[in-house]
């Protein structure tokens, strides 16, 4: 006659994060994360987050550094306006005028404008580094 085992339960890890100063793993229930301000970064389905950075760290000291270094980054307008247009291009159906793209946005065409020509900008300044990127409008020209 077979025997059985008895039944084991399935033990689940726990959820681990990682800091994002020092890369160590930690239970999820030990993390410090908070929102610190950042012109790069546009949420990709809450726009009321847009400049804003979750981040995570393995304890309040190390929260503190990344905050202090977010603090010290520079909020760069154009920068978070090209977010907001990359996301528009990258998510949902082509937009096809800066008035359509202006609606997606919530930008106004000088905004968009504006954000076009720094990411160009950065563009040729990458491109003389060596690096490439393909870029909001593409990589190919300047609006």
């Amino acid at each position: 006659m077979w025997k059985r085992k008895k039944d084991r339960r399935r033990v689940d890890p726990a959820p681990l994060e990682l800091c994002d100063l020092c890369a160590r793993t930690f239970p999820e229930d030990e993390a410090v994360s908070g929102y610190v301000p950042d012109s790069s970064c546009a949420h990709p389905r809450r726009q009321w987050f847009d400049g804003l950075r979750r981040v995570t760290a393995c304890s309040e000291e190390h929260f503190g550094v990344i905050r202090e270094e977010y603090r010290l980054r520079p909020f760069v307008p154009e920068e978070l306006w090209a977010a907001k247009v990359n996301r528009a291009l990258t998510t949902g159906r082509p937009v096809l005028t800066l008035e359509e793209l202006g609606r997606r946005t919530g930008l106004h065409e000088p905004e968009i404008r504006r954000a076009i020509a720094w990411h160009n900008e950065r563009l040729r300044h990458a491109g003389a580094n060596g690096a490439g990127d393909n870029g909001i409008d593409g990589g190919t020209s300047t609006v």
